[in-house]
């Protein structure tokens, strides 16, 4: 059986000559109706790569400068301080065309997807030699990108992990219970609420602690074997944080169990190296005396630094 393909004439909007022209930032006006929101994050992201790269995909634009395509890059610009950027008018599009075109361009990249291995081994490349930007300017973080490049290590009949059970029925463990197992108590409660120390320790002081907080960055991409397990995102500092919240959170965290400790107790906290700087701004805020840095090579890669398999963990004392 033979199958012809018929050629389908070109619309006037397909055939339509582009020309690109720089316009004054100021005189852009976005979309109050736009529907894709973009993250404070996202917009530093972008900002890194025009940074790195060049403003290389000029805003799309109507008869009046009215943004159909671009916002995020607008406001990554305007980030950057920049006065003026390339765009692209798309005047021979009726109402209803650019409004269908600003939902698509934005629908028709979000559903394509990676070629796990081929992302991976040109990720790796990118790490392998001496670059003149910051390799996170390809949009990916340095956990993910690390992820990645571990992947490519897996042993290709690796069996698959059991899939995890779906429990049903109401959380066994509630915010406020205290589990008592022999000797030992496990609270489960909040790290930045005092009343959580105070039900867990009583009147007594810890003489070392031991504390692996969230590093304020996702879990979906970072801690997920080989993307066959899923594991639930953190009830906050899951990258939602900014530098100095997430600074904040570390401080408050730290105050409380400085204060449930002996004066002469250690304190050992897990970190990603990207945020060892505001662990040890939380740590001078609250008096605590850094002795040495700890790292860890682990056996498996997971959150972090996973490519060379190592965790940071800094030491400190109260004296």
């Amino acid at each position: 059986m033979s199958t012809s393909i018929k050629q389908l004439p070109l619309s006037r909007a397909a055939k339509n000559t582009l020309a690109i022209t720089y316009v004054p930032i100021d005189q852009l006006k976005p979309d109050a109706r736009n529907a894709r929101v973009h993250s404070k994050k996202q917009i530093r992201q972008i900002a890194r790569s025009i940074e790195s790269f060049g403003f290389n995909v000029p805003v799309l634009v109507g008869a009046n400068l009215n943004v159909i395509a671009g916002h995020g890059r607008v406001l990554a610009a305007k980030h950057l301080g920049l006065t003026e950027v390339p765009t692209i008018g798309l005047d021979h599009l009726t109402g209803a065309q650019r409004r269908a075109f600003m939902i698509a361009d934005n629908r028709l990249t979000e559903i394509a997807v990676w070629d796990d291995r081929l992302l991976a081994e040109q990720l790796k490349e990118l790490a392998s030699v001496d670059l003149d930007f910051d390799i996170e300017a390809t949009g990916f973080d340095l956990g993910e990108i690390d992820f990645r490049i571990e992947s490519l290590s897996a042993p290709a009949s690796e069996p698959a992990e059991p899939p995890i059970p779906v429990v049903s029925g109401p959380a066994v463990s509630q915010a406020g219970d205290l589990w008592l197992l022999r000797e030992h108590r496990v609270l489960c409660g909040s790290a930045l609420d005092a009343a959580s120390y105070r039900a867990l320790m009583g009147p007594e002081k810890a003489a070392a602690v031991f504390m692996d907080p969230p590093y304020n960055v996702p879990i979906d991409g970072h801690v997920s074997g080989l993307g066959q397990i899923r594991h639930r995102e953190f009830v906050m500092a899951a990258g939602e944080m900014t530098p100095e919240g997430f600074a904040q959170f570390l401080e408050t965290s730290l105050g409380l169990l400085a204060t449930s400790s002996h004066p002469d107790s250690l304190v050992y906290v897990c970190m990603d190296w990207r945020h060892i700087g505001e662990l040890l701004a939380a740590a001078r805020a609250n008096a605590l005396k850094t002795i040495n840095l700890c790292v860890g090579t682990k056996p498996n890669a997971g959150m972090g630094t996973a490519r060379v398999r190592k965790d940071s963990f800094p030491r400190f004392t109260r004296r």
